[in-house]
């Protein structure tokens, strides 16, 4: 059964590809309700809300393919390979992986289309719901919980665009058009807003786009329920998600002390680590929250629902683009030797065992690469794909503490050890109080436990990204990574010496270091059409 199908529930003229090419299609299909009708009921609401979830699923690629655009697992391949700890063994992610896009290329482009598409479908569901009459049963507490779980979606939205189509906050969050457009108007027939208007909307500055997410989360937050059941249970905004999202945001503009005040909300100061929101609480393993328990675990706070029909498709679902050859997927993304030999990654960490690497024969598509095993079902492609879970959240604590207070914290550490103990052997690779010498060296660690715990989860680039302007553990851009094209067989060696070709960094000071704006949007918009990103 298709889990949602917005084309045939959902008429409205304003549910349309928002802005890249600036055309509308598809303003009346016949087997839909109209936009005046479309949120009288709770069963119509209910379907307009489903429909935008499955816009952040499945948006169109090329003309009406589907691999797993914006949120369906397209952000996870992206964002992997914009980083050097996963490798794209093939060509399929070569330019991404390579650097080697431009305004023109497919994959940017599509990302950015796929992403405000789903923000005007948030959009005007936001409209449809203020508008709607309240009722016995249509009470304005539901309809604000719709709209929390609308406005959750179009901040996840534009977090992701900020981190690929902007500088990072740190770096100039004032300055003019240095941001992207914060839409949160609908464009449609019964709210007035034509495409032309809407497009007057410039970029704005970073700061400003991130204040508008941070509303848009605490909305939600006090909007939404706590819980969950069944098949809504990690794939439908909570209290909890919202929560746990603005502790990434926060931990991107550095601000150290609103992240510890929201990561209490869901961390307890003592005792064990449940969530009181939630119940949000570490699975025993680091492969708790994946292969056969994707769908339903405690630690997995906010997932894009997959299904058997309704999936990224075998040029995009994460089991078949993260998947072994061998094991049944395409072999295309893999864990690199880069990350695999540093030496705050043990040979006897669990996350190097069987249990969730395997490695492709050199003869396969991998190359004799290790993959990951986090996605499993290579065949129907039903995995649901993480956005956030509650290792993060701690992890996220953990740093905020640590940066906050300067110096070696007891409580960052423990959360530290939180996700380490799971993965490493009692007596070998945990951490103490005493095992950092300074604050510094305590955040270092924190960091580099996140290059090991979020793998093929497309977080490195986020790191990256808001890490590019820190005085201490900025990468200096994007690092040097192994080059796709040789045999790694032999290099999994846990011997940082280890030797192979490589491709060069890229400095923080080039162009590539932000995406440039898809030239569609450039072309048609007038008022993005004078500020591309510099040096594109």
């Amino acid at each position: 059964m298709k889990i949602f199908n917005h084309k045939k529930i959902i008429a409205f003229g304003a549910f349309v590809s928002l802005l890249s090419a600036c055309q509308v299609t598809d303003l009346a299909p016949v087997d839909s309700f109209s936009e005046s009708s479309a949120f009288q009921t709770p069963e119509r609401l209910e379907l307009a809300v489903a429909g935008v979830y499955d816009g952040a699923q499945s948006g169109f690629y090329a003309g009406g393919a589907v691999r797993g655009y914006p949120f369906g697992s397209a952000h996870l391949q992206q964002g992997d390979c914009r980083g050097e700890d996963m490798v794209s063994v093939a060509a399929f992610y070569g330019i991404t992986y390579d650097g080697t896009y431009d305004a023109t290329t497919p994959n940017n482009g599509f990302f950015w289309q796929t992403i405000y598409a789903m923000i005007n479908r948030a959009n005007v569901v936001i409209d449809g719901i203020r508008k709607a009459p309240t009722t016995a049963t249509l009470t304005q507490e539901v309809k604000n919980a719709y709209e929390g779980e609308m406005r959750f979606l179009r901040a996840v939205g534009h977090f992701y665009l900020l981190n690929y189509f902007t500088r990072p906050y740190a770096d100039a969050p004032t300055t003019a058009n240095g941001g992207v457009p914060y839409r949160d108007q609908a464009i449609g027939t019964s709210t007035g807003v034509s495409i032309d208007q809407a497009s007057q909307v410039g970029r704005g500055t970073v700061a400003e786009a991130y204040t508008k997410v941070l509303a848009d989360l605490d909305f939600a937050e006090t909007n939404l329920p706590a819980t969950r059941t069944g098949t809504k249970l990690i794939t439908r905004a909570t209290k909890g998600a919202a929560i746990a999202f603005k502790t990434r945001v926060r931990l991107h503009q550095n601000n150290w002390d609103e992240v510890i005040k929201e990561a209490n909300k869901l961390v307890p100061t003592t005792g064990n680590l449940v969530s009181p929101i939630g119940s949000y609480t570490l699975t025993a393993t680091p492969m708790g929250p994946f292969g056969s328990a994707n769908k339903s675990n405690t630690e997995s706070i906010f997932s894009i629902e997959n299904n058997d029909v309704d999936n990224g498709g075998v040029n995009g679902a994460a089991p078949t683009m993260y998947g072994a050859s061998t094991a049944g997927g395409r072999g295309i993304v893999a864990i690199s030797p880069v990350i695999w030999n540093q030496p705050f990654f043990p040979a006897n960490d669990y996350r190097k065992s069987s249990d969730m690497v395997v490695q492709d024969g050199a003869s396969a598509a991998g190359r004799g690469a290790y993959f990951s095993k986090k996605y499993a079902d290579a065949v129907n492609r039903t995995d649901n794909v993480p956005i956030i879970r509650y290792a993060e959240v701690l992890l996220n604590a953990a740093e905020a503490i640590a940066r906050s207070t300067n110096k070696v914290d007891s409580r960052a550490v423990a959360l530290l050890n939180a996700i380490r103990n799971r993965a490493v052997p009692a007596g070998t690779g945990r951490y103490t109080e005493a095992s950092f010498a300074t604050a510094n060296d305590l955040i270092g660690a924190i960091l580099n436990e996140r290059r090991i715990e979020f793998l093929a989860e497309g977080i490195r680039w986020l790191d990256i990204h808001r890490l590019a302007k820190d005085p201490v553990f900025s990468t200096g851009g994007i690092p040097e990574k192994a080059s796709r094209t040789i045999t790694f067989t032999n290099l999994y060696t846990n011997n940082p010496a280890t030797t192979y070709a490589k491709l060069a960094a890229i400095p923080y000071s080039s162009n590539k270091f932000v995406w440039p704006i898809p030239i569609e949007e450039i072309v048609n918009n007038p008022a993005l059409k004078d500020y591309q990103n510099p040096g594109w």
